[in-house]
């Protein structure tokens, strides 16, 4: 028993030990997906706010992309190798630290920010009045269901959390477990959260309040973080890396889709101005929609 704790206790003093000197083009990496993530997110908040309306998001994709980031934060917080990076701090240098931690950081600034556009797709969602046409094809989700997604979103990041913290406490033999028992559930919500979403941009014929340049950058970016992470834990931490190579190619195809529409519906206002006729029925909902409420006029709309 002896020589298996002095084993344990020098594979832990290895690992520390190369945590001490990261690699600098990793650590510059990390550094830009940090911020790339944080200027995606804030390209979406800008957008929804200079619109005054979250018209175009699909409540059900906000709901399926916060639980697969709650599920996600808490399968890297609970992961094994990242608890054994987190216990390397209190023997190597506050740089070493924070370089190991990077990976915490970004899953983490993600499932917040992602928080945040469920916060702004609330305060901005859409009403409907009386004045707006009865419309089955195009009808908006009610104000009810939004708070129904926040709600769900809250109740399940505090379940998952006190799940958590009870087998970080009494079972810590069945992290690693537990942990891909997380990353596999926030793969499949992830897998699917953007479906909703590819049907909304696809029924609408425009993006609406959804950022391109976000998609811009979070599509290849995806696959720089998962390959990022993958160099912090391995083939052995997949259930970590492997959900990011899945949104890519998700985010990928409704960033095909509103690139699409967006040159389409650009092409005809062009065609409009040139011939002064309405080109789709999309367009004439823009023109009725310009001159009265609708049910894409937000909660806080202009005074």
């Amino acid at each position: 028993m002896s020589h298996v704790l002095q084993y344990i206790h020098s594979s832990a003093s290895d690992h520390c030990t190369a945590l001490a000197s990261p690699s600098y083009i990793n650590f510059g990496i990390s550094i830009f997906i940090l911020f790339g993530i944080l200027a995606s997110y804030l390209s979406q908040y800008h957008r929804i706010i200079v619109r005054r309306s979250s018209e175009g998001i699909s409540p059900y994709f906000l709901l399926l992309g916060t639980t697969a980031g709650t599920c996600a934060f808490a399968n890297i917080l609970v992961l094994p190798a990242s608890r054994a990076d987190l216990a390397c701090c209190k023997e190597i240098s506050g740089f070493g630290c924070f370089a190991s931690l990077l990976g915490i950081l970004q899953v983490g600034l993600v499932w917040s920010c992602f928080a945040g556009i469920l916060l702004l797709f609330l305060i901005f969602f859409p009403r409907a009045t009386a004045l707006a046409p009865p419309e089955p094809l195009n009808s908006t989700p009610s104000y009810r269901e939004a708070l129904g997604v926040a709600g769900i979103s809250a109740a399940h990041a505090f379940i998952t959390a006190i799940i958590s913290a009870v087998i970080v406490t009494r079972y810590p033999e069945h992290l690693q477990a537990y942990a891909n028992a997380l990353g596999l559930l926030a793969t499949v919500l992830a897998s699917i959260q953007y479906f909703p979403q590819i049907f909304t941009t696809w029924r609408l014929k425009h993006v609406g309040s959804l950022s391109i340049p976000m998609m811009c950058i979070q599509t290849p970016g995806s696959f720089v973080w998962a390959g990022s992470l993958f160099a912090r834990v391995g083939w052995q931490g997949w259930s970590t890396w492997f959900i990011y190579v899945v949104t890519g190619i998700l985010q990928g195809i409704v960033l095909g889709l509103g690139i699409f529409f967006e040159l389409r519906n650009r092409k005809r206002r062009k065609e409009d101005e040139n011939g002064g006729t309405l080109s789709g029925p999309e367009d004439t909902a823009r023109e009725e929609e310009a001159s009265s409420p609708s049910e894409a006029t937000p909660l806080l709309g202009n005074k």
